[in-house]
């Protein structure tokens, strides 16, 4: 079943008197379970592409269809009940808040939802198993190593089990060890919770993992295929 498909998408930002073209043409469609990246140069419209997809931005043409929902057609209010409730996101800076624990930040998108204690308790302490941190719970931000912030990151984009994950260069502040532990890891998740990923990178680190790489060229879909992934182990690094 296609989580996501779009259709003729284009997307123009104004320069002056002349328009600028993000991208074009662009046609896609992702099933549920894939672990695909969008892959391609800084300025290829990687981000763009992905803003589009997770609800926070709309198509200057064309249709974007997510999980049911067309992007386009939503006011700000439903586009913010889908993100927080069906989406995840990792970002390349973590986008942490400093002055809460592991916890408080795992807990967050849970607060939007309307849920007891008990069970956003719960929630957050299976999500920091799952990413191997559950016993800097209660530590501040300032006080974790690069690699740590991004497991408390993905703890919060999988605490509510959402249907998919939108990750915008992921690994673009970690250290190689700490970039494969970390891919490593969603690899995992994406299996265990048929969770689907969507990535935009230009790491070769993030391609290796890949079951599917659509490459992006000025704006333009270039290719699209589907590949075995090549994961490292810890004992490679």
């Amino acid at each position: 079943m296609a989580i996501i498909e779009t259709v003729g998408i284009a997307k123009r930002y104004p320069m002056g008197k002349r328009k600028f073209t993000a991208l074009r043409d662009i046609d896609l469609k992702i099933e549920k379970g894939e672990f695909t990246g969008i892959v391609g140069p800084s300025g290829s419209g990687k981000t763009t592409l992905l803003n589009i997809i997770g609800a926070l931005d709309h198509p200057s043409e064309g249709s974007a269809t997510v999980l049911g929902k067309k992007v386009e057609s939503l006011s700000h209010k439903d586009a913010a009940r889908l993100r927080n409730q069906r989406l995840g996101f990792i970002f390349q800076t973590y986008n942490l808040l400093p002055v809460y624990t592991v916890y408080e930040n795992v807990e967050l998108p849970l607060l939007l939802l309307k849920m007891n204690k008990e069970k956003r308790r719960e929630l957050v302490e299976t999500a920091l198993k799952r990413v191997g941190i559950l016993d800097k719970i209660d530590s501040k931000p300032a006080q974790l190593s690069g690699g740590e912030r991004q497991r408390v990151s993905v703890a919060r984009a999988m605490v509510k089990e959402p249907d998919l994950v939108l990750a915008d260069e992921p690994t673009a502040n970690l250290d190689v060890a700490n970039s494969h532990n970390i891919l490593n890891m969603m690899l995992e998740l994406n299996r265990e919770l048929e969770t689907t990923f969507l990535f935009a990178t230009h790491d070769e680190k993030v391609m290796r993992y890949l079951r599917r790489q659509i490459t992006l060229t000025d704006g333009r879909i270039t290719e699209d295929i589907e590949k075995e992934p090549e994961p490292v182990s810890p004992e490679e690094v």
